[in-house]
């Protein structure tokens, strides 16, 4: 069976390596300062005691106030789990650091949550949309999304089974 490191074992451990660097942590995953992301995550791939190798999923959170870039990592040769994130704040320019350096099986997933949530990864080698064109207006996972004022969307005016939605009513 897979053994969890949570996010409070492993905030402990970061924070041992590298003092400063866990701006939060909570049982299901520690954030990091955005500043430290990179030293970080080296850190936990390379520690022979983590070794953290496979980056199984990055993704974005849309928490209103800030966004979250969540990322899912395995210790294959010590059957480990933990999930680590960061936080940005600026709603019209996230940015967080890119992660490719450290697990090159970031770059398409890094280029998913830029092409759909609106976040820049800093550093990352060729961050460009990877499922809508060039010029597509907006960000579709992002919440506010269907309410920009003056945007014009492509595709539906509301979300499928909201009120006024095109499946309202079917069940």
């Amino acid at each position: 069976m897979t053994a969890v490191l949570t996010g409070l074992d492993i905030a402990h451990r970061i924070e041992e390596q590298s003092p400063g660097a866990v701006a939060d942590a909570a049982p299901e995953a520690a954030t990091i300062v955005p500043a430290r992301l990179g030293d970080v995550c080296r850190y936990l791939r390379d520690d022979p005691g983590l070794r953290f190798e496979f980056l199984s999923s990055l993704t974005a959170v849309d928490r209103l106030e800030y966004f979250e870039v969540v990322y899912h990592l395995e210790s294959l040769r010590l059957n480990l789990i933990t999930v680590i994130k960061v936080r940005t704040f600026d709603r019209d320019n996230p940015v967080a650091p890119s992660v490719c350096a450290v697990w090159p099986g970031a770059n398409l997933q890094e280029r998913e949550a830029y092409d759909l949530m609106g976040i820049y990864f800093e550093g990352h080698p060729d961050l460009r949309r990877i499922f809508l064109w060039e010029g597509f207006a907006g960000h579709p996972l992002r919440k506010d999304f269907l309410n920009l004022p003056g945007a014009r969307m492509a595709g539906l005016e509301r979300f499928p089974g909201e009120p006024g939605g095109p499946l309202e009513g079917r069940g």
